[in-house]
């Protein structure tokens, strides 16, 4: 909820950081046409338009943000997908400066969660102007997440559509690498512990929640809240292939608890643990090669600009 202390503010100051390969298919001229369209809008708000920036490589887009915040602007504008919003959120972390999301990812799962709108002169309007609201996050052994976190399947198909090319992105894309990779996924034995109850076993996946869904509406923790300084912690049992084909569309419905071997345990922490190096991921950012992760929850970490109601 946003409480009254976190009301409309007009910032005193905006940058914009764009992801040139988010939903461009790397057309270097798409990214220009964007920054070009946030300079217009930035000086039409009286703001100074040379606060646009275009990354260049993984982790750019943080560094901008550091940097912005040191010059004195309060809020930072993400154009770009998952990862571009969860680079420049853990720059912001902690700080007081404000996210805003402009997204053109492939999920956009925090910003559909938040209502943001995927129109980008709209989305600006709610960077400059819009209401401030102050979210948790998780935290994996000193790696921030705002989203969803996990271990497992999802994390392998986020591997997989990481290294699959810039033209193959897209929802499509995603589904037929999720189907791939369950046609063919040999599951861990996975410890998943927390605070009240300890359980061991093969996972299909173990997914750590702060937001409600993956994106395109996959709402993996349909009861998940943003800001209730907890982490919904869900595991999903293996089953055969055509099975979870014709369950699929339940997750899209918000529906996942209806399904046989899902748990759903809202907790302050987690501690995973496999016999074998695993890849888990951050907001769909993947990282390999652990034998276990701990994770746990960050309450009022970020202040995000959201629609005001």
């Amino acid at each position: 909820m946003v409480s009254a202390a976190e009301g409309a503010a007009t910032p005193r100051s905006l940058a914009v950081v764009i992801n040139p390969i988010s939903g461009t298919g790397g057309r270097i001229d798409v990214a220009r046409g964007r920054a070009a369209q946030a300079a217009a809008f930035l000086a039409s708000r009286g703001c100074d338009p040379s606060n646009v920036f275009i990354t260049e490589r993984p982790g750019h887009a943080r560094e901008l943000a550091q940097a912005a915040v040191g010059r004195g602007i309060t809020t930072i504008a993400a154009w770009g997908g998952d990862g571009t919003m969860n680079e420049i959120g853990t720059a912001l972390a902690f700080t007081g400066a404000a996210l805003a999301l402009v997204p053109s990812g492939s999920g956009n799962g925090l910003a559909r969660d938040l209502g943001i709108p995927f129109d980008a002169p709209a989305a600006l309007d709610v960077a400059f102007a819009g209401t401030e609201r102050v979210i948790d996050a998780g935290d994996i052994d000193g790696r921030l997440f705002f989203n969803v976190a996990g271990i497992g399947l999802d994390a392998r198909v986020a591997h997989r559509f990481a290294v699959d090319g810039l033209e193959k992105r897209g929802f499509s894309r995603y589904i037929a690498i999720t189907l791939r990779e369950l046609s063919r996924y040999e599951p861990d034995r996975l410890t998943v512990t927390t605070p009240s109850a300890s359980t061991t076993g093969p996972l299909l996946l173990v997914a750590i929640a702060n937001g409600r869904q993956y994106g395109n509406g996959a709402m993996i923790a349909p009861h998940a809240l943003l800001d209730d300084g907890r982490l919904d912690v869900i595991t999903v049992s293996v089953r055969p292939l055509m099975r979870a084909c014709v369950e699929l569309p339940l997750l899209f419905m918000g529906r996942i608890e209806r399904l046989g071997g899902v748990t759903m345990t809202r907790t302050e922490s987690v501690h995973i643990t496999s016999p074998h190096p695993v890849v888990y991921h951050l907001d769909g950012e993947p990282i390999a090669g652990t034998l276990g992760i701990s994770a746990h929850v960050r309450p009022r970490a970020l202040t995000i600009r959201v629609p005001t109601r």
